[in-house]
């Protein structure tokens, strides 16, 4: 048996399972649209956190759950006859051969900046009335900002140099602290915007997700703080009484670990 059909066979055995949870399991069969939405949005973050920490035998099981309420909505979909899997498979292959023309038709690229600048030119051809169309507004705020900058980089908006981005953060940093001075709340805030919005474009130019980034960070900061709690389990002093100088010590230590 070829890989191709193990993999079919085992997508049509997610189908039929699918189908007999729907019709035999009560929760299953209560599920609507709306109610999976955070459902799956959780999964994915589920997914994200495996790939961080590069567990690949949870990316696979993050994976399955992903693609289970793919399947769900499409089960979901076929009942009310507006679509299902194969309309979801259908639309996706026909959206790839439409945006790579370069492999299914006869346009020519050089790199992949080329072929994301044709990616957006295509989908405003398509109807859409703005590049920015296709960012969702329910992104985190630092997600979104990077997928802003990255769609309107697509169709020529961007600096040409790291150092002029470097520059604007410098800049920004400036204006930040002139507000602090002045003590107005709201410009702090709009100004403070601002830097990290350049901070993020910044890495982009870095070649550095800056979510995932950020994201690491917090692993590393929980990891080390939870050392320093358990060595004040050990010596049985809590940390409200430890002085900065005691914490500093096993905060050295957990860095090391």
């Amino acid at each position: 048996m070829s890989d191709k059909t193990q993999e079919l066979k085992a997508f049509g055995r997610l189908l039929t399972i699918m189908d007999e949870l729907r019709e035999q399991c009560p929760w299953d069969r209560k599920q609507t649209l709306q109610s999976l939405r955070h459902l799956t949005i959780e999964e994915v973050y589920e997914l994200g956190d495996a790939i961080l920490d590069n567990d690949l035998d949870e990316v696979k099981k993050e994976l399955g759950d992903v693609l289970l309420h793919i399947v769900f909505y499409s089960k979901i979909g076929s009942e009310t006859k507006a679509f299902d899997i194969a309309d979801v498979c259908n639309t996706i292959c026909d959206k790839l051969i439409d945006r790579h023309p370069h492999i299914y038709g006869d346009v020519e690229v050089k790199d992949e900046a080329d072929v994301k600048r044709n990616w957006e030119q295509l989908k405003l051809k398509e109807g859409k009335k703005s590049v920015l169309e296709g960012v969702p507004k329910s992104l985190p705020a630092m997600v979104k900002a990077n997928r802003i900058q990255d769609k309107v980089a697509g169709v020529g908006f961007d600096w040409e140099e790291p150092h002029q981005v470097f520059d604007k953060v410098k800049e920004e940093l400036s204006e930040l602290q002139e507000e602090v001075h002045q003590g107005s709340q709201e410009a702090i805030e709009n100004e403070f915007g601002d830097v990290l919005f350049s901070m993020i474009n910044y890495a982009r130019f870095l070649k550095v997700d800056p979510e995932s980034a950020l994201e690491r960070t917090n692993k590393k900061f929980m990891k080390r703080f939870q050392y320093l709690e358990q060595k004040s389990k050990d010596l049985k002093k809590p940390l409200s009484e430890m002085s900065l100088e005691e914490m500093d010590v096993f905060w050295e230590e957990a860095k090391k670990i």
